[in-house]
């Protein structure tokens, strides 16, 4: 029989987190979400509450907090530009105190802590496509910094704490994923392309469309960053978890209109600053050290994601940042 852990999800009632929550609940172990409620929604663990083996709390991770845990995920970051770019100095406070708090919790307990990392600490990369050993082309004052180089030095942090204190860390460099429970507004072009067309309206680009990016269904993810927590064999990473498969912008908005049965429409804006115009996981290591690759490909996931913003109210959710 497996035993059952105790485990706390910062960031546990985002889109992700609340996906992981779920997850390891059903797998048996006691799960304590801790989430400031920022860009998430309470609704998005709603159903966990009556749960025996799940908790939840409200509190921000910039500030220390005493549990007693075995293993910690550190989700807890903004991670769409229109929010983490609203109080960039909030941003990187969570990313680098946040990192140092929840450490500080895994050495106490001799705990297990993973660092949900980014592709963006790759930046705008001139290598493609991305590999672990790749050290990024990051505009360190850039409007996206306090999120790429917020995630930069949290990794560092992690790696520290291993050589320091001999901290179980791990480090997840995530790739673009979504699925259901993708806030509506949270900016990101997946939720954006998908909210605008069930509308009827123009889908909206920014640049030409044929900037690239790869997309990773949440499942998927979520099996990657188990697989990493739980692997005995001593790997840390960094590692990419995403799925491989490039597509432009353009192509992504055309599926979306297929998907939906109707007629493609668009209006183009100007391309945001340090954009990254190609985003592409070279997923060698995952396959290596987790035997681990994506199984969900972009138009069943797309079908999938499409089927629950059909399902949802968008005035259940929050309105968005005011830059958003």
């Amino acid at each position: 029989m497996a035993r059952i852990k105790r485990i706390l999800v910062a960031g546990g009632a985002g889109f992700l987190g609340s996906h992981l929550c779920e997850l390891l609940i059903d797998r048996g172990h006691d799960v304590v979400c801790v989430d400031n409620f920022f860009t998430s929604q309470k609704s998005n663990v709603e159903k966990l509450l009556s749960r025996p083996n799940f908790e939840l709390i409200r509190h921000d991770v910039t500030i220390p907090i005493s549990l007693e845990v075995d293993e910690i995920y550190n989700l807890a970051c903004p991670a769409a530009p229109g929010h983490y770019q609203y109080n960039p100095l909030k941003t990187i406070k969570t990313s680098v105190l946040g990192a140092i708090n929840l450490l500080e919790l895994a050495r106490e307990c001799r705990a297990k802590i993973l660092q949900a990392s980014t592709s963006e600490v790759y930046g705008d990369p001139e290598v493609h496509p991305q590999r672990e050993d790749y050290r990024g082309a990051v505009n360190p004052i850039g409007p996206r910094a306090c999120y790429d180089e917020g995630k930069r030095a949290a990794e560092t942090l992690f790696m520290d704490a291993s050589r320091m204190y001999g901290t179980h860390i791990r480090i997840a460099r995530i790739f673009n994923t979504y699925g259901p429970k993708t806030h509506p507004f949270d900016g990101r072009v997946v939720s954006n392309f998908i909210r605008q067309a069930l509308a009827d309206e123009p889908i909206t680009i920014y640049g030409d469309g044929s900037q690239t990016r790869s997309f990773c269904y949440y499942s998927d993810l979520l099996e990657g960053l188990v697989r990493l927590m739980e692997n005995e064999e001593g790997f840390v990473g960094p590692v990419n978890l995403g799925n491989p498969n490039e597509f432009t912008v353009k192509e992504l908005g055309d599926l979306v209109w297929e998907l939906l049965g109707k007629k493609p429409k668009y209006v183009f804006k100007e391309l945001p600053v340090d954009d990254p115009c190609r985003r592409q996981p070279d997923i060698s290591l995952a396959k290596e050290k987790l035997n681990w690759e994506p199984k969900v490909q972009l138009r069943e996931g797309l079908a999938r994601t499409i089927e629950w913003f059909k399902s949802i109210n968008l005035d259940d959710f929050r309105a968005p940042t005011p830059n958003y």
